[in-house]
Order: structure tokens, then C-alpha cells, then sequence
């Protein structure tokens, strides 16, 4: 994206696979996609070349409501094979680690749903309920004894991580590891996580040399291997001492004569506890600095919080859509809305884009917790890739939510840190500062 003044933007100014552009204040961001949805057909957009990355000429952008939500209704045409969270196709050697049933379609799709699906039961659940507010009732109590700091790693990130980890049986001991690695994975653009980092010539040309590539691949690589034998400890030893966890439900099920396989089963495992904790995690640090940037919707809030939290956690998913894109891969020739798309084709589905559709949400850019309808996509579009956990993550948010505005009324977060990516809309550090309560904080025990 150009340096050209923002509110003299055109669709000349835009490049959606500069890594630069994400990193553009949210205002311009919005003017941007704004700009992008006014347009008669979609953009494509060219991806830069990397060492050792599979080549691609670039993608399509589906940047409206109606497209995102009919493509995400059709995976017979766009399809998530073979992958659906890169731009780039990543090296094969590394499907291993990362081909889970996000990048698949049916059946394989469908049988890895149906086995886990069966295995996120009503006890299952339930008992999760039950963690969730223990958990975040004992997080609060050590945020006020800390007096303040970063709401992202003190609280935000915790949580998520804590319930999935209890829910798959991984120790308290490997908690921190966890969110090491899962940092790593969805960070990839983010050189405080990776060490390296994409850099441009004075033509704009992106580069990344062959070292610094391979950096960036093996730091990816090595957490999730890391993970996979996490995931290959605790299932050998669930399958031979089952206990009541989420991980002896996943390699024990057998859904009419299906199982999964262990490779299957890892890759499953890698994708929730990074799944599990990633829309959560930056849902709760958005929510606290959307409700610092309108206090009159914090009023409201505060006002009735039982009548109007639920609104106000799809607003923040709406607002703020932690996950900004998915891929998908044209199986076929297809028109849509005037344009026709070739086999072979690649498109993405720019969520936070859609999220602001003006044809679908009156005055888009305004954060209100009253809003309905709330058609957003924030847990994906329609179809059999709706986020498996999203009522999960709604409970997290709103548990959450509670204890952090009944406790601490007057919380407010500063000025965030944000991750650079155009796949995860992140804060890695939020500044919270609040009057401590007149009472000692609870004791609550460890859940």
C-alpha cells in the first residue's frame, strides 16, 4: 500500500499481500476495503515470491458479504484443499504437521467432524462450563494482586489456553509451552516470533532471502512438531489408561467402525489448542479496548449485562474478527455475482472485510452492542467450516467479561501492541490499568 494521504485512497493504492498494509492504522485499513467493496469485481492481488515457498500468481479477494457467505456455502467449488490458512502454498514436508481438517474437504473433512463432534459431549461441555468460571474468577484475583500490567498475557491469553489444555488433559507444566508454540504458528509474519522478517526494495519488490526463509520455516516447523509429540505423548497414554479428558474421547471413539488415525489425531490436537485459544484470546483484549474507546457502550453494558452481554460478545467478534481470512481453492470453472473464476483459481475470504459490509450492517464502522440482526462471520462463514468452538469461545468471552467488569468497573487498556499479520487481527500486549477493589481479591483455588 502507497504512502498517499488515506483519505485520497484509490484501489491503485492498495496490495493486500504487501505485509505493510497490515500494518496501516484500522482507520485506513477500513477505507481501504471500503474502497476495495465498491469496485464491480473482485481485485487479485499478486503474492511475492519466496524461497522455497510453492509459487502462486496470487488470489482473488472476496471482500463482500454475499460472496464471502455464498463461497463459504459452496466447498464443492471453493474448496479448503490444499490449504486454506496460507497464502502460499507452505513446503509439502510440513503438511505433516499442519494439514488438519480446516485444509481438508469431504469426506475426509466430514469423517474427522463427525469423530470429534461426538467426542465434544454434553458432560464434556458442561464440565468445561464449570472450569471456565472457576478459572477466570482466580485469573481476576491475580491481576488485582498484580495491581495492572498486560491484559493479553496476565489475562486474555490465559484463560483459552487453560480451558482447552484442561479439556485435552496437557499438565499445567506445558501451559506456557503451549502458548510459546501456538504464538509461533499464527505469528508467522511477525518477526518477534519467527526472527525474520519480509523486506522491500526501492521498486516495492518483497524479499526474504534463502536463510531467512528457512529461519522463519523451521521456527514454524519446530513448534509444531513440538506439539505433535505433546499430542503423540498424551494419546499413547490415553489410549492405554482412558480417562474422563477430550484427548481420551478423540482416540478412542469409533464412530460406525471410523477412527482416527494418529497422525490425524495430532493434527487435530495442534489446530485446538491454536484454534482453541486464538478468537478467544484477542476477542477479550479487543473487547477491553473497544469498551475503553466507547464508554457510553460500557455503560449500556453495565447497565443490563444479562440482557445485553450476548449482544455485546457478537459485536466485539464482529468489530474487531480475530481471524481476517481464510483460502479456498477453485475445484472448477464458476461465475459469481458477474465474475467468472477459472479452475485452479485461488480466492480469499476477507472476513473482517465483510464484517463491515455497509449492504449487510447499518453504519458498519460503529461499535454497538444493541446491534440486530448481527449476521457477522467472525466464526467463519456458512457451511461445514463454522468454527467448531464457537459457543465455547462465546462462553470464555462472556465468563470473562463478567468477572473483569463486575470486579473491576473502571478497567480501561492503554495503547496495544499489535501483532503484524494479515491473518490474525491480535494485540501480543494491552496495558490495563484500573482503582483496585476496596476488598481483598478472593481465594480462589486452582481449578
Amino acid at each position: 500500500m502507497s504512502t498517499e494521504n488515506p483519505a485520497r485512497l484509490t484501489t491503485a493504492d492498495i496490495d493486500l499481500s504487501d505485509l505493510r498494509f497490515w500494518a496501516r492504522p484500522l482507520e485506513e485499513r477500513a477505507r481501504a476495503f471500503a474502497l476495495l467493496r465498491a469496485r464491480p469485481a473482485p481485485e487479485f492481488f499478486t503474492l511475492p515470491k519466496l524461497p522455497f515457498l510453492g509459487q502462486s500468481p496470487g488470489a482473488w479477494a472476496l471482500v463482500r458479504h454475499a460472496d464471502v457467505t455464498e463461497a463459504s456455502r459452496h466447498p464443492e467449488v471453493f474448496s479448503s484443499e490444499p490449504s486454506a490458512t496460507s497464502p502460499a502454498d507452505m513446503p509439502r514436508w510440513m503438511d505433516k504437521y499442519f494439514n488438519s481438517m480446516i485444509d481438508m474437504d469431504d469426506p475426509r473433512h466430514a469423517k474427522i467432524r463427525r469423530i470429534v463432534s461426538r467426542a465434544f459431549s454434553p458432560k464434556m461441555l458442561a464440565k468445561a462450563e464449570d472450569d471456565i468460571a472457576r478459572r477466570a474468577a482466580r485469573i481476576v484475583d491475580e491481576l488485582i494482586e498484580a495491581g495492572g500490567g498486560d491484559l493479553v498475557s496476565q489475562v486474555a491469553v490465559r484463560l483459552p489456553v487453560e480451558v482447552i489444555c484442561d479439556m485435552l488433559g496437557i499438565p499445567a507444566r506445558h501451559h506456557r509451552q503451549v502458548v510459546e508454540w501456538t504464538n509461533i504458528i499464527v505469528g508467522y509474519s511477525d518477526p518477534e516470533y519467527v526472527g525474520a522478517t519480509v523486506e522491500y526494495g526501492a521498486d516495492g519488490t518483497a524479499r526474504m532471502g534463502r536463510l531467512a526463509t528457512l529461519r522463519m520455516l523451521g521456527t514454524i516447523a519446530s513448534a509444531g512438531w513440538r506439539l505433535h509429540r505433546l499430542a503423540a505423548r498424551l494419546g499413547r497414554e490415553r489410549a492405554t489408561t482412558p480417562t474422563d479428558d477430550l484427548t481420551s474421547a478423540l482416540v478412542n471413539a469409533n464412530v460406525d467402525g471410523e477412527r482416527l488415525s494418529p497422525r490425524e489425531f495430532a493434527t487435530f490436537f495442534l489446530l485446538l489448542v491454536v484454534a482453541g485459544n486464538e478468537t478467544t484470546r484477542n476477542a477479550i483484549a479487543h473487547g477491553l479496548r473497544l469498551f475503553t474507546e466507547h464508554p457510553e457502550q460500557r455503560e449500556l453494558l453495565l447497565a443490563d449485562f444479562d440482557g445485553r452481554i450476548a449482544g455485546a460478545v457478537e459485536e466485539i467478534v464482529r468489530y474487531s474478527s480475530p481471524v481476517i481470512f481464510m483460502r479456498r481453492n477453485l475445484t472448477r470453472d464458476h461465475e459469481m455475482n458477474g465474475h467468472t473464476f477459472r479452475k485452479g483459481d485461488r480466492v480469499t475470504l476477507f472476513y473482517w472485510s465483510a464484517n463491515r459490509d455497509e449492504d449487510v450492517f447499518t453504519d458498519p464502522e460503529s461499535f454497538d452492542i444493541t446491534r440486530s440482526p448481527n449476521p457477522h462471520v467472525g466464526f467463519g462463514g456458512p457451511g461445514p467450516h463454522f468454527c467448531l468452538g464457537a459457543n465455547l469461545a462465546r462462553r470464555e468471552i462472556t465468563v470473562m467479561l463478567r468477572e473483569l467488569f463486575t470486579r473491576l468497573p473502571d478497567i480501561t487498556a492503554g495503547e496495544p501492541d499489535r501483532l503484524m499479520s494479515g491473518f490474525i487481527n491480535g494485540y501480543k500486549r494491552l496495558p490495563c490499568t484500573f482503582t483496585p477493589p476496596a476488598s481483598a481479591p478472593g481465594q480462589t483455588k486452582d481449578a
